[in-house]
């Protein structure tokens, strides 16, 4: 019976790696160096959540980048043209297409062979062999039509990206920002995370700026040229040539400087040799003409030229101020964009709001795990340690995986943690309970031990399964600090199976062998559950499925009425967290704030950590991303001005794309988590239990949205975690029921299937109130002081634990009633049917 060797030597160096791993996260920085280099040397790394900071994402206009890439098809086109010597009748955009008119129909078969020629200078890799980058097509007309593929395009928008991220890395560096995660998502986005910025309007735009500049000889109209404005916005304009007479490509340096007779903040520039030549040629051939500076489409100044410039350097001047110098040397040295890119989420957080988050995190943490320690070892007494011990170790190797895989920890993994622990406890308490039942029977302690364990272990693994996909799906559908809380989540439920099953058995084994025991004594609580008890749950069917569906009825009638309070996450929009020290004039800051005309405000009082905290809501500003940077700069200098003591927490901007997006992904979420688990039951037990977890969980999952709506609880993506894992766990809660009804059906079976189900729960009683109370002492610390970052999150956690925990009594076993005894009727009905037919084919001669 007792463990073999080789087994205990696997966990203990298990156990050993895991605390050497987390070794980082409680060393002093300064001992780190005598860590050993094959193991982790720097502590997890915390969320800007956490620690305060910048998180944007950047998008590539890809509309702006083909219709560049279409310019410049045109130009190849000509210039391909050209060098052949075959002069076509026009050569024109049409709708994002290159067309080529044929002067002559002879004409037609050598330019197509030149286009062809060019096409394949174009192609792009796919599949290991060259695919055509465009679309050649002869209209009837004999007009050739000349468009990008769609591989083409998704070639130019790739390698547009790529060539970005470069880019943007050497603007952060220009501009000294420490640790930066810079990195690509998906196939068009950029993520830029910023640890320590607190003001991302600079950073926002940097960013957001292409940095294009071109060199343009003035015009005086007509065809060839372009009107651009001014960039201060003074209204003046300017008539260039169309063709830029030297592109800023050739730029190897750009600085910020002073003016050493005026003394204005100017930028100098210089060109490589080639475009010191081309500068030098120019200037010297238009001595006292203008020569106008462009920066992405408008006119940095336009100085006339006094005298050659044959030295490859210049300087831009203009109404500047020194910030604006410094930044715009650094676009130009960084280099320019090959295409626009949109800032279309944006969310920054305070130092303040981080360190309060980081105590707050730790504090309701540690009281969570406390108060789970508490119960566990006042349910369980001494064995109830061997439990809380491979609590230790859950933590323990959680933070070691953490460090492992260099995961960046948040605010919502955190709670993840804190979850993954009340989960833990649900094994512990259902091995304890099954241990106690049979040591109840008589048995010795290792068979009781054995029993136990054997018995338990099937309802283990279907409630870590189930919660698992619940969190899989939470990690593929999720973004940003959700997946934080996924990664936690899914390393706490795959640990609490290799420390409640593998270790928490060889230690109760060897107690057991060592000491010689011969009877396990679990006596519970208080005397409760003392003896059998004997509730006859079923009788109240009626009652419960009808408070159950008046709650939900009311719960939709609340979604319509007064609705969610989506957050911007799925709105859109504008928000910013504001702390003051004084108590904020609710009635002086709406009326300000809707004075700037920026659409309908919308305000809340938030409280909590001690500060008088309000949100501020704006919708999303028309215009782009400048004018969300205008607006968000607007709103904090009105509310400064109205209270100077004000800090402004958090900051988020998000953009109707990203906002349409997180809400489908949120959704599908919840939809694909409750059809993988309807499949897993369906496989593992029968329809009817699979049907009956589902018809709950909709229940409860509709009770706990109609709760955000009367409450008003923010849904956002936080909302979005708080209901999959309300997916995994009461589905968890449910198939633990089911498991003991599932296993008294074969043990019972002369048993009618109502008394048999009243007696499982009856059974499983003690194990739902236990795991119930320690997920909500878990949960409870975080609700009550974990403040509006996660408010979203815990306090709807703990309603739908509640929920949760009454509908497997009282929602989920009447359902398996009805469709257990509606099964039972049929199979009697096709029965009788069946004799029936026998009988009448026996009597026909």
């Amino acid at each position: 019976m007792r463990t073999q060797p080789w087994k205990l030597y696997i966990y203990a160096a298990i156990i050993l790696f895991g605390m050497l791993t987390a070794l980082p996260n409680v060393v002093p920085e300064d001992k780190r160096a005598l860590i050993p280099s094959w193991l982790p040397n720097e502590p997890v790394t915390l969320g800007l959540d956490l620690r305060g900071g910048a998180h944007l994402v950047l998008e590539v206009d890809s509309k702006a980048l083909i219709k560049e890439k279409v310019q410049q098809l045109q130009s190849d086109t000509r210039s391909a043209l050209r060098e052949a010597k075959v002069r076509p009748k026009t050569v024109r955009i049409v709708d994002e297409a290159v067309v080529v008119s044929p002067a002559a129909p002879a004409d037609a078969d050598a330019i197509m062979a030149e286009l062809r020629q060019l096409n394949g200078g174009a192609g792009v890799a796919a599949f290991g062999k060259a695919a055509m980058a465009l679309d050649i097509t002869t209209a009837d007309n004999g007009d050739i039509r000349m468009t990008f593929t769609e591989a083409g395009i998704l070639n130019n928008i790739s390698s547009a990206v790529d060539q970005s991220l470069e880019i943007v890395r050497n603007r952060i560096d220009e501009v000294g920002v420490a640790e930066p995660t810079i990195q690509k998502i998906g196939s068009d986005r950029i993520l830029v995370q910023l640890p320590g910025v607190q003001d991302s309007s600079r950073i926002r735009e940097l960013l957001g700026s292409t940095a294009k500049m071109t060199f343009h000889l003035m015009a005086e109209g007509g065809a060839g040229s372009l009107t651009l404005p001014d960039v201060d916005g003074s209204g003046q304009t300017y008539t260039v040539r169309a063709q830029p007479a030297l592109g800023g490509e050739h730029l190897v340096d750009a600085q910020a400087a002073l003016d050493p007779q005026s003394g204005q903040p100017t930028v100098s520039f210089r060109f490589d040799a080639v475009g010191a030549r081309m500068f030098g040629k120019i200037t010297q051939d238009n001595v006292g003409k203008p020569f106008a500076i462009v920066l992405d489409g408008k006119v940095l100044s336009a100085p006339v030229i006094q005298t050659p410039i044959l030295g490859g350097s210049g300087v831009i001047t203009g109404n500047f101020t020194m910030q604006e110098t410094v930044t715009l040397s650094a676009l130009l040295r960084a280099g320019a964009l090959p295409a626009p890119l949109t800032v279309i989420e944006e969310r920054t957080v305070g130092p303040d709001l981080g360190s309060d988050a980081i105590a707050m995190g730790l504090q309701t943490g540690l009281i969570g795990f406390g108060l789970v320690v508490l119960f566990i070892a006042m349910l369980y007494g001494p064995w109830g340690m061997i439990a809380n011990c491979a609590l230790a170790f859950n933590v323990i190797l959680t933070f070691g995986a953490l460090s492992l895989l260099g995961a960046t920890l948040t605010l919502p993994g955190i709670a993840g943690i804190i979850l993954g622990l009340g989960l833990a406890v649900d094994a512990n308490v259902l091995i304890n309970e099954r241990i106690r039942e049979e040591s109840a029977k008589g048995k010795s302690a290792m068979a009781a031990l054995e029993a136990g364990f054997n018995k338990a272990y099937a309802t283990i693994i279907d409630s870590h399964a189930t919660g698992l996909i619940a969190t899989l799906l939470l990690f593929q559908f999720g973004t940003g600090p959700v997946k934080g809380f996924a990664i936690t989540m899914a390393l706490g439920i795959c640990i609490s199976l290799f420390t409640a099953v593998a270790v928490v058995r060889v230690i109760m084994q060897e107690i057991v062998y060592r000491r010689k025991i011969k009877h396990l004594h679990m006596k519970p609580p208080f005397g409760l559950f003392t003896k059998d008890t004997n509730i006859s749950f079923m009788k109240a069917r009626m009652f419960g499925l009808g408070v159950s569906a008046f709650l939900s009825i009311a719960s939709v009638v609340l979604f319509f009425h007064p609705g969610l309070n989506y957050g911007v996450d799925f709105k859109g929009g504008i928000q910013i967290e504001v702390s003051s020290a004084e108590k904020p004039d609710m009635a002086n800051i709406r009326h300000s704030l809707e004075a700037l005309g920026l659409g309908e405000i919308g305000l809340q009082e938030m409280g909590g950590n001690n500060k008088n905290s309000i949100l501020v809501r704006a919708e999303r500003q028309p215009g782009g991303e400048e004018a969300q940077t205008t607006a968000v700069t607007t709103i904090k200098n009105t509310l400064t001005g109205i209270d100077s003591t004000v800090s402004f927490d958090r900051t988020e901007v998000v953009g109707p794309k990203v906002s349409g997006e997180l809400a489908q992904s949120g959704f599908l979420a919840v939809i694909f988590a409750s059809l993988c688990m309807l499949v897993y039951i369906w496989v593992r037990f029968e329809w009817p239990f699979a049907i009956g977890a589902i018809v709950t969980l909709v229940l409860d999952i509709t009770k706990t949205v109609g709760f955000f709506a009367l409450t008003g609880l923010d849904f956002n993506l936080t909302a979005i975690a708080a209901l999959l894992t309300l997916v995994g766990y009461t589905v968890n809660d449910k198939v633990v029921v089911y498991d003991r009804i599932r296993e008294n059906m074969r043990l019972y079976k002369t048993m009618s299937f109502r008394d048999l189900i009243d007696k499982s729960i009856n059974q499983s009683l003690a194990r739902c109130i236990y795991t119930t109370a320690t997920v909500l002492l878990a949960m409870l610390p975080m609700a009550i002081w974990g403040g509006s970052a996660v408010s979203s999150f815990a306090i709807p956690m703990v309603f739908g634990v509640i929920i949760a925990g009454s509908s497997s009594i009282f929602i989920a076993a009447p359902i398996l009633l009805f469709l257990g005894d509606w099964r039972t009727k049929h199979r009697e009905k096709l029965v009788k049917e069946g004799r029936a037919h026998e009988e009448e084919a026996e009597a026909t001669p």
